[in-house]
């Protein structure tokens, strides 16, 4: 598994993890956790929106292979 399937992964799990951080906060909202819980669920869905936007843009791209190939570093 290379590198860049790896991280993937992690950002995939990452936005199904905000994602349902915050359903569970929005669910919470009208109980204890109050307004409280209306921004933490907001933040998280924020951050699963921002972080699905970057995992399709390594999909579109298929990652940093193109800026690799095109840069001055030397290869061992």
């Amino acid at each position: 598994m290379s590198v860049l399937t790896a991280h993937k992964i992690l950002i995939a799990s990452a936005v199904a993890m905000f994602l349902g951080y915050g359903i569970w906060e929005f669910l919470r909202y009208s109980g204890p956790g109050g307004i409280g819980a209306l921004l933490r669920g907001s933040l998280s869905v924020a951050a699963a929106v921002g972080l699905g936007v970057y995992l399709q843009t390594l999909f579109r791209r298929g990652g940093w292979t193109e800026r690799v190939r095109g840069s001055s570093i030397p290869r061992r």
